[in-house]
């Protein structure tokens, strides 16, 4: 199996409408569903929740 397939690169963009995004690796057997994270969006400089993008 590639390293790829089990770990992709995900982008997280900000709920705010910023337009932030954070750049992560995710586990696809642990959390087949999109990600939800509440990291800080130093444009809107408070913490938000950031999501999934494909």
């Amino acid at each position: 199996m590639a390293r790829n397939d089990v770990r992709p690169v995900i982008k997280l963009r900000s709920t705010a409408g910023t337009g932030y995004t954070y750049v992560t690796r995710k586990n696809r057997r642990n959390d087949p569903d999109r990600m939800v994270m509440r990291k800080y969006d130093p444009v809107a400089r408070r913490h938000v929740e950031f999501r999934e993008e494909r």
